[in-house]
């Protein structure tokens, strides 16, 4: 306990289960399996010979058809992300991602089915739709259920869960893309069966988000969530502490009036700051350009004069695998707002050294050198900042009675930015067409630069703090780089009898 103290930078005693709180918290993190692995499917898929020549009719994908397949996946992960509220606010976190496996398994057995290009294509749109709703809800979920003292590093895990996605994808693909029949693809895409069933056994045997319950008024049931999640007694004090906080914090938000769609942009409870800044983060995170890498890096690299792209690509997810864990650890030590700014400055300078470089000397063998070991540096510093933490960012500084619409539309940002990537980048690199190469990075490191700007005016440090502190911040805080400085003063529960009456009630229920 006193390792997990001091890791975590915990305040407090650490009440309840540890392996509870870490392990449902991982688990939940799984779906960035899915999300992730079907990212990176791809990327190795266009790249094989059998494909090419079997999909298409020249044995070339040209830019168009490229761009179509590998950006429609946004386009069906968008119509997810922006439909997840409706899943997940009227029938519960838990049971929208259980819907959300099951969207996505239709999707994959089509993919799996497909030998021509257009029920390739719908199979992606129905799995992106599925992927779409999971990244709605897996960070909802997690920031919810997560004690304080660990949130950031379980929601973070979210997205060390899709570089290991990124990696088992690119391994698939690296001992199938040699093989001359309908294997080669077909495997690596059936593989995603296994990666849904065991998202959906374990969803199935979960407890609720006990704030879920809240908001719908099961305080008894809420009360039991709770208490399996913390693997404490119904009528343990701690427990029904943190209740008391929950539905006084609720009962508070609800003094603002009912809740539209339209309350996610309202100046009230200043949540027109807090959208922004949700969507802005989840844009610029895609803006870094790292899908451009997991996309696109096979070709890439094989465009640029690299022997051996498979390898090279295998590479890079190994980097990302690896430096997501220092960024885990370092959340409640260093902050968010730290790691975010550290990121942005590292991520920057490797993409313009690689731009400079690529231009400088294209297709030399120092050039390749450079590429590859400054791609590394890139993704090392993405992996330890900015892709955890822009979904740590969104799954905490919602209020409750707006947090599932509000995390929905920052994950329908991110699928619609990535699309718009993931679409116009073939046009940019193209042989045929703009064929920027390396100097695509110019355009990824001004972005990043852009980052950090974002994070120092707008972006809140949350760490340490339960979800109903963050509303007090933003309550008493007018600026973001002030933030760290916040002391929270405030109890909702001591405000709110009425709060203390339903636990009362509640315990005596159970």
């Amino acid at each position: 306990m006193g390792l997990l103290q001091t890791v975590f930078r915990a305040d407090d005693e650490i009440v309840g289960s540890k392996f509870r709180a870490i392990f449902v918290g991982l688990f939940v993190a799984f779906g960035g399996v899915l999300f992730g692995y079907d990212t990176g499917t791809i990327s190795g898929v266009l790249a094989m010979d059998y494909v090419k020549s079997t999909f298409t009719s020249t044995g070339r994908f040209t830019a168009s058809e490229t761009s179509l397949i590998t950006a429609i996946l946004s386009a069906g992960t968008f119509t997810g992300a922006v439909l997840a509220p409706l899943v997940s606010d009227t029938l519960g976190r838990r049971l929208g991602l259980l819907i959300s496996t099951v969207i996505f398994t239709i999707g994959v057995i089509l993919q799996t089915a497909a030998s021509e290009m257009n029920l390739l294509i719908v199979g992606r749109v129905i799995a992106g739709a599925g992927v779409g709703v999971l990244s709605a809800i897996v960070p909802l979920y997690q920031s919810e259920a997560a004690p304080k003292w660990i949130r950031g590093a379980v929601v973070s895990c979210y997205q060390w869960a899709i570089t290991i996605g990124l990696l088992l994808a690119a391994c698939v693909n690296q001992g199938t893309h040699n093989r001359n029949d309908s294997g080669s693809y077909r495997i690596p895409i059936a593989i995603q069966f296994l990666w849904a069933l065991i998202m959906f056994i374990g969803m199935a045997l979960l407890p609720e988000s006990p704030r879920f319950y809240v908001k719908n008024g099961k305080i008894p049931q809420a009360l039991k969530a709770l208490s399996k999640l913390r693997g404490l007694p119904k009528d343990d004090k701690y427990v029904e502490a943190e209740l008391e906080e929950i539905i006084a914090n609720y009962d508070y938000e609800r003094s603002f009036g009912s809740t539209t769609i339209w309350d996610c942009f309202r100046p009230a409870n200043h949540q027109l700051k807090r959208i922004l800044t949700g969507i802005g983060i989840q844009a610029l995170q895609q803006l870094t350009g790292i899908n451009f890498i997991f996309y696109y890096g096979t070709q890439f690299f094989a465009n640029s004069g690299i022997d051996n792209p498979f390898i090279t690509q295998l590479i890079m997810n190994i980097v990302n695998v690896v430096m997501t864990i220092p960024g885990i650890m370092l959340i409640e030590i260093a902050g968010r707002r730290n790691l975010l700014l550290y990121g942005a400055v590292g991520m920057s300078v490797s993409e313009f050294i690689v731009a400079a470089v690529g231009t400088a000397l294209p297709n030399s063998n120092s050039a390749n050198k450079t590429l590859i070991a400054f791609s590394c540096t890139f993704i090392a510093s993405f992996a330890a900042t900015w892709g955890p933490l822009a979904w740590v960012v969104v799954g905490e500084i919602y209020p409750l009675r707006v947090r599932g619409k509000s995390v929905a539309f920052c994950a329908a940002s991110n699928w619609l930015f990535n699309f718009a990537i993931a679409y116009a980048t073939p046009y940019l690199v193209d042989h045929d067409k703009a064929n920027l190469q390396s100097k695509v990075f110019f355009i990824w490191g001004g972005c990043t630069f852009l980052c950090f700007l974002f994070v120092y005016f707008y972006v809140y440090e949350t760490k340490g703090l339960t979800l109903e502190q963050i509303d007090e911040l933003y309550d008493t805080c007018p600026n973001a780089m002030f933030s760290k400085n916040f002391v929270p003063s405030h109890s909702f529960a001591q405000d709110s009898p009425g709060a203390e009456k339903a636990v009362v009630e509640a315990v005596e229920k159970v």
